[in-house]
């Protein structure tokens, strides 16, 4: 049995990331509420 998790930076970039969450409403909220909460990521890095 294979693992779960095949990591690619591309995918994860693709489907998490910094202009991926800017796109939608409900995304660009994720944003704000991280930029408040002061985390040093916003997204996956």
């Amino acid at each position: 049995m294979s693992q779960t998790y095949q990591p690619s930076s591309k995918r994860r970039n693709n489907r998490n990331g910094f202009r991926k969450r800017n796109e939608t409403a409900t995304g660009q909220a994720i944003l704000k509420r991280r930029r408040t909460k002061g985390r040093k990521r916003l997204t996956t890095a």
